[in-house]
């Protein structure tokens, strides 16, 4: 029997936490309609399929991870807004594991395009950046360098990777120091030079 004032929100949410207990990889409509009591077949009033039930847990991870950055960055500018921003996505990454692997799912653009949940973290990131005063392409690159760093210690980490005596908070810390020192040095590329030639 399904339960009372089952909708298509509530499953989703259910399914998010599941993804974070289980792992997003474990995410099922057999698996979400043992957690909900419910009969596979009753899941399917309010999913297409299992595909569909990822991307809607995809797109409230990355509605949930947006609010997440967007709050610890609000009112802050340059190395302030840069450490708030690494410490509130690698503290999303390893309380919610299951969330945070669905926001690494890849989405069609058309999907991502819609999403208030990507949005904010694009706005979040590239005004995180604006203080450093970085040109396109540079931006880019400097986005994709701090996005790679971030995920990479904190996929790591959650996993107990780093088996070094050293404090892994005081190398994340020293690894933001570093950042913050190559986003104010930022190598100049060499179309930009040939530009000033």
């Amino acid at each position: 029997m399904a339960r009372a004032g089952l909708n298509t929100e509530r499953v989703v949410a259910a399914a998010a936490d599941l993804a974070d207990e289980a792992g997003f990889d474990h995410v099922t409509m057999s698996a979400l309609a043992r957690r909900l009591g419910v009969k596979d077949a009753s899941l399917y009033s309010h999913l297409r399929n299992a595909a569909d039930l990822r991307i809607r847990v995809a797109l409230i991870a990355a509605r949930d991870f947006g609010d997440h950055v967007t709050t610890a960055v609000a009112g802050r500018a340059g190395k302030d807004a840069l450490t708030a921003f690494a410490a509130a996505y690698r503290s999303f990454a390893l309380k919610h594991p299951g969330r945070y692997a669905a926001t690494q799912m890849p989405l069609s653009p058309e999907v991502v395009a819609v999403s208030p949940g990507h949005l904010r973290m694009s706005e979040a990131t590239y005004a995180m950046l604006r203080a450093y005063r970085l040109p396109e392409p540079d931006l880019t690159d400097a986005v994709r360098l701090l996005r790679s760093t971030f995920h990479g210690y904190s996929s790591i980490e959650a996993s107990g990777g780093f088996q070094a005596a050293r404090d892994v908070r005081a190398s994340w810390d020293r690894n933001i120091d570093a950042l913050h020192f190559l986003l104010e040095h930022w190598p100049p590329s060499a179309a930009h030079e040939a530009g000033r030639g």
